[in-house]
C-alpha cells in the first residue's frame, strides 16, 4: 500500500518514515487552518460593568415601570436604558449628561450586551426630568433587601454626621436665594457618611432655612446613629428619630430641663466628665 498518494494521520502507522513527516506536516496545516477560519467569530466577554448589572433585579423594575407608567412613549428613553445610562456616568464620575453621552458612544458595540442603547444628551434630560422617582425608589428598596444579613447589621451601626454649610452668591440668584438687603446665598444640608466618607444626602435652599426645618424632611434610616450639634435642636424630631430606633450624640444648650434618674459610675482618667441617664421634656 503506497501511503503517498493520500497521507493522512488515520494511515499514518502504515506508513514510512518520510512519509509520516508528511503527514504530520498536513495534519499541522489543516489544523491551523480550522483555527483560523474560528477566529472570524470573536467570542463575547462581558465587562466588569456587565457584571454589576447582574446584581439588578430587572423583573422587579419591570413591575415597577408598569406599576408607575414610567414608559409612557415607545420611541422614548426606556427605563432600563435611562438606568444603565445614570449608572455608568455615576462609576466613571461624569461631569455631566453630555459626558455620558461621549462615553456611551465610544463603547456602543457593548451596550447591546447590557441591555442599554445610545443616549442623547437631551434624552437624558428629558427623562430625569419625567420619569418617576418612585420608580428608582422602589428598586432601591429591593436591592436593600437583597443585602446580606451581616451587611444589613452594619447598617443598624452606621453613624451619619449632619451639618450644613453656607455659600456666598452673586446677584444672579436674587430671585431666590436673598436673604438679606443687596446679599444672597444658598445653604447645602448635608447628610454624610464618614465610612464611605461621601454624603448620602443633600439639600440646597436660601441661607435663611434654619438647619432644623431642613433635617424634618430628611430621611431618617432605622437604627443609625445621628450626629449634629445645637442647629438640630428639637424634642419633636428627637422623638421621631428615637421612635425609628436611633441614636443621636448632640449638645445639650446650659438651660435644658431634664430630670436625672442614674447617676453612672465614670472610670479614673477617663475622658467622659458624667454618665447619667436622664428624661427630656416632652416634645410636644
Amino acid at each position: 500500500m503506497d501511503c503517498r498518494v493520500e497521507p493522512t494521520t488515520v494511515r499514518h502507522g502504515l506508513c514510512l518514515m518520510e512519509c509520516t513527516t508528511l503527514i504530520l506536516l498536513v495534519s499541522r496545516s489543516l489544523r491551523i487552518n480550522w483555527t483560523r477560519e474560528r477566529s472570524n467569530a470573536v467570542p463575547h466577554q462581558n465587562i466588569v460593568f456587565h457584571g454589576l448589572l447582574k446584581h439588578i433585579p430587572w423583573t422587579v423594575l419591570d413591575r415597577l415601570v408598569e406599576e408607575h407608567h414610567a414608559d409612557p412613549d415607545p420611541r422614548g428613553l426606556k427605563t432600563r436604558a435611562h438606568l444603565i445610562a445614570m449608572l455608568y456616568g455615576q462609576l466613571c464620575s461624569a461631569r455631566g449628561l453630555r459626558e455620558i453621552e461621549t462615553n456611551l458612544r465610544s463603547h456602543a458595540s457593548k451596550l447591546y450586551h447590557l441591555g442599554g442603547c445610545t443616549v442623547s444628551k437631551s434624552a437624558l434630560s428629558t427623562a430625569n426630568a419625567s420619569r418617576p422617582f418612585e420608580v428608582f425608589a422602589g428598586l432601591l428598596s429591593a436591592l436593600m433587601a437583597q443585602l446580606q444579613r451581616g451587611y444589613r447589621r452594619k447598617i443598624g451601626d452606621c453613624v451619619r454626621l449632619i451639618d450644613s454649610t453656607s455659600v456666598q452668591l452673586s446677584s444672579l440668584s436674587g430671585d431666590w436665594a436673598t436673604f438679606s438687603a443687596g446679599v444672597c446665598g444658598a445653604k447645602a444640608h448635608i447628610i454624610y457618611e464618614p465610612d464611605a466618607d461621601q454624603p448620602l444626602y443633600l439639600m440646597v435652599t436660601a441661607a435663611n432655612i434654619n438647619d432644623i426645618t431642613v433635617a424634618k424632611e430628611m430621611p431618617i434610616e432605622p437604627g443609625a446613629t445621628y450626629v449634629f450639634d445645637l442647629g438640630y435642636y428639637d424634642y419633636g424630631w428627637w422623638a421621631r428619630l428615637h421612635q425609628a430606633g436611633c441614636r443621636i450624640v448632640t449638645q445639650l444648650k446650659s438651660n435644658t430641663p431634664f430630670t436625672v434618674i442614674e447617676d453612672r459610675p465614670v472610670p479614673a482618667g477617663c475622658s467622659v466628665v458624667s454618665d447619667r441617664r436622664a428624661h427630656s421634656p416632652s416634645p410636644g
